[in-house]
Protein backbone atom coordinates (compact mmCIF):
# COMPACT_ATOMS: atom_id res chain seq x y z
CA UNK A 1 0.00 0.00 0.00
CA UNK A 2 2.93 2.52 0.85
CA UNK A 3 4.68 1.68 -1.92
CA UNK A 4 1.33 2.30 -4.24
CA UNK A 5 0.92 5.37 -2.37
CA UNK A 6 4.62 6.90 -3.35
CA UNK A 7 4.32 5.70 -6.62
CA UNK A 8 1.27 7.61 -7.28
CA UNK A 9 2.65 10.82 -5.33
CA UNK A 10 5.88 10.72 -7.85
CA UNK A 11 3.15 10.31 -10.61
CA UNK A 12 1.43 13.38 -10.02
CA UNK A 13 4.47 15.43 -9.16
CA UNK A 14 5.63 14.69 -12.42
CA UNK A 15 2.23 16.15 -14.31
CA UNK A 16 2.92 19.24 -11.65
CA UNK A 17 6.39 19.83 -12.58
CA UNK A 18 5.24 19.85 -16.28
CA UNK A 19 2.15 21.99 -15.49
CA UNK A 20 4.60 24.45 -14.58
CA UNK A 21 7.31 24.23 -16.57
CA UNK A 22 7.53 27.67 -18.13
CA UNK A 23 10.67 27.08 -20.14
CA UNK A 24 7.75 26.19 -23.58
CA UNK A 25 7.34 30.16 -23.33
CA UNK A 26 11.53 30.79 -24.69
CA UNK A 27 10.59 27.71 -27.34
CA UNK A 28 11.74 29.08 -30.89
CA UNK A 29 9.03 28.88 -33.64
CA UNK A 30 10.80 26.02 -35.30
CA UNK A 31 11.36 23.91 -32.32
CA UNK A 32 7.55 24.44 -31.36
CA UNK A 33 6.52 23.78 -35.25
CA UNK A 34 8.24 20.41 -35.23
CA UNK A 35 6.85 19.61 -32.12
CA UNK A 36 3.18 20.08 -33.14
CA UNK A 37 4.22 18.38 -36.80
CA UNK A 38 5.76 15.75 -35.37
CA UNK A 39 2.17 15.34 -33.54
CA UNK A 40 0.60 14.95 -36.94
CA UNK A 41 -0.25 10.86 -38.36
CA UNK A 42 -1.83 10.27 -41.80
CA UNK A 43 -3.04 7.39 -42.79
CA UNK A 44 -6.03 5.78 -44.82
CA UNK A 45 -9.23 4.80 -44.01
CA UNK A 46 -9.83 1.59 -46.60
CA UNK A 47 -7.46 0.33 -49.02
CA UNK A 48 -5.78 2.30 -51.76
CA UNK A 49 -6.67 -0.10 -53.95
CA UNK A 50 -10.81 0.33 -53.01
CA UNK A 51 -13.31 0.91 -55.78
CA UNK A 52 -16.51 1.92 -56.12
CA UNK A 53 -18.52 -0.89 -57.67
CA UNK A 54 -22.13 -0.19 -57.46
CA UNK A 55 -22.70 2.39 -54.91
CA UNK A 56 -22.54 5.88 -56.11
CA UNK A 57 -23.29 7.41 -52.80
CA UNK A 58 -20.25 6.74 -51.28
CA UNK A 59 -16.72 7.47 -51.53
CA UNK A 60 -14.15 4.61 -52.60
CA UNK A 61 -11.50 5.13 -49.09
CA UNK A 62 -10.88 8.78 -47.09
CA UNK A 63 -6.82 10.27 -46.66
CA UNK A 64 -6.54 10.34 -42.68
CA UNK A 65 -4.31 12.72 -40.77
CA UNK A 66 -4.67 12.86 -37.03
CA UNK A 67 -3.03 15.16 -34.33
CA UNK A 68 -3.36 14.17 -30.67
CA UNK A 69 -3.03 17.02 -28.53
CA UNK A 70 -1.17 16.37 -25.88
CA UNK A 71 0.59 19.19 -23.77
CA UNK A 72 3.37 19.74 -25.26
CA UNK A 73 1.11 19.82 -28.67
CA UNK A 74 -0.93 22.30 -26.76
CA UNK A 75 2.13 24.41 -25.71
CA UNK A 76 3.42 24.63 -28.89
CA UNK A 77 0.89 25.68 -30.40
CA UNK A 78 -0.04 28.22 -27.55
CA UNK A 79 4.36 29.25 -28.50
CA UNK A 80 3.27 30.12 -32.08
CA UNK A 81 0.10 31.98 -31.62
CA UNK A 82 2.34 33.95 -29.24
CA UNK A 83 5.13 34.64 -31.35
CA UNK A 84 2.79 35.14 -34.76
CA UNK A 85 0.25 37.51 -32.30
CA UNK A 86 2.80 39.23 -30.64
CA UNK A 87 1.20 37.77 -27.12
CA UNK A 88 2.83 38.37 -23.55
CA UNK A 89 3.21 34.89 -21.78
CA UNK A 90 0.34 35.55 -19.48
CA UNK A 91 -1.62 35.20 -22.60
CA UNK A 92 0.27 32.38 -24.18
CA UNK A 93 -0.11 30.62 -20.26
CA UNK A 94 -4.05 31.39 -20.86
CA UNK A 95 -4.06 29.55 -24.39
CA UNK A 96 -2.79 26.41 -22.64
CA UNK A 97 -5.04 26.87 -19.95
CA UNK A 98 -7.96 26.97 -21.74
CA UNK A 99 -6.85 23.79 -23.96
CA UNK A 100 -6.24 21.76 -20.70
CA UNK A 101 -9.65 22.28 -19.31
CA UNK A 102 -11.25 19.70 -21.16
CA UNK A 103 -12.12 16.98 -19.59
CA UNK A 104 -9.98 14.24 -21.32
CA UNK A 105 -7.72 14.06 -24.30
CA UNK A 106 -8.33 15.41 -27.49
CA UNK A 107 -7.48 14.55 -30.73
CA UNK A 108 -8.07 16.35 -34.16
CA UNK A 109 -8.81 14.19 -37.09
CA UNK A 110 -8.58 14.96 -40.57
CA UNK A 111 -10.34 13.09 -43.44
CA UNK A 112 -10.78 13.73 -46.93
CA UNK A 113 -13.18 11.32 -48.64
CA UNK A 114 -11.38 9.83 -52.28
CA UNK A 115 -13.79 10.60 -55.18
CA UNK A 116 -17.29 9.00 -54.98
CA UNK A 117 -19.94 11.20 -53.32
CA UNK A 118 -16.82 13.22 -50.97
CA UNK A 119 -19.36 12.93 -48.59
CA UNK A 120 -18.21 11.99 -44.61
CA UNK A 121 -21.03 9.43 -43.05
CA UNK A 122 -22.54 11.18 -39.89
CA UNK A 123 -22.46 7.79 -38.28
CA UNK A 124 -18.02 7.05 -38.33
CA UNK A 125 -16.58 6.33 -35.11
CA UNK A 126 -13.22 6.64 -33.74
CA UNK A 127 -11.59 5.09 -30.86
CA UNK A 128 -8.19 5.08 -29.26
CA UNK A 129 -6.37 2.33 -27.90
CA UNK A 130 -3.10 1.84 -25.55
CA UNK A 131 -0.71 -1.09 -27.58
CA UNK A 132 2.43 -2.46 -25.60
CA UNK A 133 6.00 -2.92 -26.29
CA UNK A 134 4.97 -6.54 -27.61
CA UNK A 135 2.66 -5.39 -29.69
CA UNK A 136 -0.61 -6.01 -27.36
CA UNK A 137 -3.97 -3.91 -27.95
CA UNK A 138 -5.30 -2.15 -24.89
CA UNK A 139 -9.20 -2.17 -24.51
CA UNK A 140 -10.05 0.72 -26.23
CA UNK A 141 -12.53 4.39 -25.61
CA UNK A 142 -14.40 5.86 -27.53
CA UNK A 143 -14.32 9.30 -28.65
CA UNK A 144 -17.27 12.00 -28.71
CA UNK A 145 -17.37 14.79 -30.95
CA UNK A 146 -16.88 18.35 -29.62
CA UNK A 147 -16.69 20.92 -32.90
CA UNK A 148 -16.26 24.20 -30.27
CA UNK A 149 -12.76 23.01 -29.49
CA UNK A 150 -12.06 24.57 -32.98
CA UNK A 151 -12.73 27.68 -31.11
CA UNK A 152 -9.77 27.57 -28.53
CA UNK A 153 -6.33 28.13 -30.21
CA UNK A 154 -4.27 25.75 -28.03
CA UNK A 155 -6.00 22.85 -29.81
CA UNK A 156 -5.61 23.65 -33.31
CA UNK A 157 -1.72 22.26 -33.65
CA UNK A 158 0.68 24.06 -35.93
CA UNK A 159 0.85 22.79 -39.62
CA UNK A 160 -1.29 24.78 -41.87
CA UNK A 161 -4.39 23.38 -42.48
CA UNK A 162 -5.16 21.60 -45.61
CA UNK A 163 -8.73 22.80 -46.75
CA UNK A 164 -9.04 20.09 -48.88
CA UNK A 165 -9.52 18.13 -45.43
CA UNK A 166 -12.79 18.45 -42.97
CA UNK A 167 -11.76 19.08 -39.34
CA UNK A 168 -13.69 17.11 -36.62
CA UNK A 169 -11.95 17.43 -32.68
CA UNK A 170 -12.90 14.04 -30.61
CA UNK A 171 -12.28 13.93 -26.92
CA UNK A 172 -11.39 10.77 -25.66
CA UNK A 173 -11.69 9.59 -21.71
CA UNK A 174 -8.47 8.67 -20.28
CA UNK A 175 -9.71 6.34 -17.79
CA UNK A 176 -12.23 3.65 -18.05
CA UNK A 177 -15.64 3.51 -16.77
CA UNK A 178 -14.00 1.28 -13.39
CA UNK A 179 -11.25 4.18 -13.15
CA UNK A 180 -8.45 2.22 -14.52
CA UNK A 181 -6.14 4.70 -16.94
CA UNK A 182 -5.94 3.94 -20.38
CA UNK A 183 -2.60 3.77 -20.47
CA UNK A 184 -0.64 1.97 -18.47
CA UNK A 185 3.53 1.21 -17.74
CA UNK A 186 3.32 -0.89 -20.60
CA UNK A 187 1.90 1.21 -22.51
CA UNK A 188 4.12 2.54 -25.62
CA UNK A 189 2.02 3.24 -28.70
CA UNK A 190 -1.57 4.94 -29.05
CA UNK A 191 -3.47 3.91 -31.82
CA UNK A 192 -6.47 5.79 -33.37
CA UNK A 193 -8.69 3.39 -34.74
CA UNK A 194 -11.47 5.71 -37.48
CA UNK A 195 -14.13 3.37 -39.24
CA UNK A 196 -16.23 4.72 -42.04
CA UNK A 197 -18.62 3.17 -44.09
CA UNK A 198 -17.08 -0.33 -43.07
CA UNK A 199 -13.73 0.64 -44.17
CA UNK A 200 -10.88 0.96 -41.13
CA UNK A 201 -7.70 3.32 -40.74
CA UNK A 202 -5.23 3.56 -38.04
CA UNK A 203 -2.26 5.86 -37.04
CA UNK A 204 -0.14 5.50 -34.00
CA UNK A 205 2.32 7.76 -31.81
CA UNK A 206 4.61 6.92 -29.81
CA UNK A 207 3.61 8.00 -25.69
CA UNK A 208 6.43 10.57 -24.19
CA UNK A 209 6.81 11.13 -20.79
CA UNK A 210 4.69 14.01 -20.64
CA UNK A 211 1.92 12.68 -22.18
CA UNK A 212 1.76 9.67 -19.98
CA UNK A 213 1.89 11.79 -16.99
CA UNK A 214 -0.82 14.02 -18.75
CA UNK A 215 -3.07 10.67 -19.03
CA UNK A 216 -3.51 10.03 -15.10
CA UNK A 217 -1.47 8.14 -13.01
CA UNK A 218 -0.68 4.71 -13.92
CA UNK A 219 -0.40 1.71 -11.58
Amino acid sequence: MRLLTAILIVAIGLTSAFASDDSWLAWPADRAQSIGKAARVTGRVGSYFDTRILSTNSSYNYKLAATWLNPEVVRAAARLTQITERLTPADAKRIVEEAEAVEGTVVMVEIDPREGSGVIPNDWLAVLQPISSTGQQGTPVKGRLEQTLQNRRGLLGTVKRNYDYDRFWLVFPTKHEDGTPLVSVQSTQLELVVRIAGKEGRVKWPISESARNFMGPTP
